[in-house]
């Protein structure tokens, strides 16, 4: 019986864990960075979000080999890399703050989005 106790114990934890983190995830608002990309169904096809330290960015269209800059408020670069899209990607992002993650698409449109990372 002590044994069974235990079990729905760690499972309580575990269920109540994965909880907590289905709800912390926020999903950023992609949009246009100076007004003159007037393709909304590209920022359609990107979605990002924010659960803890863990960004997560998907393409759901191909839109060519996209670069992908995430950098502090102030300006200073954390992470640059260039993605062939349609595909997603992981980051760890070790430190807490605001940060805005910039995707610019072959043609030259930006496209941004703006989020925290707390504990």
């Amino acid at each position: 019986m002590k044994k069974v106790i235990l079990i729905i114990c760690i499972l309580g934890a575990v269920a109540l864990s994965f909880a907590n983190n289905a709800i912390s995830y926020d999903e950023l608002t992609i949009q246009a960075s100076h007004g003159e990309c007037d393709r909304s169904n590209v920022a359609a096809s990107i979605s990002a979000g924010i659960n803890g330290h863990n960004l997560t960015v998907s393409f759901s269209q191909n839109i060519g080999e996209v670069s992908v800059e995430i950098t502090s408020l102030s300006g200073t670069t954390i992470y640059n890399v260039l993605i062939q899209t349609p595909t997603g990607y992981q980051y760890y992002i070790p430190t807490t703050g605001s940060y805005v993650i910039t995707f610019t698409l072959p043609n030259g449109d930006e496209y941004y989005g703006e989020f925290e990372v707390t504990d």
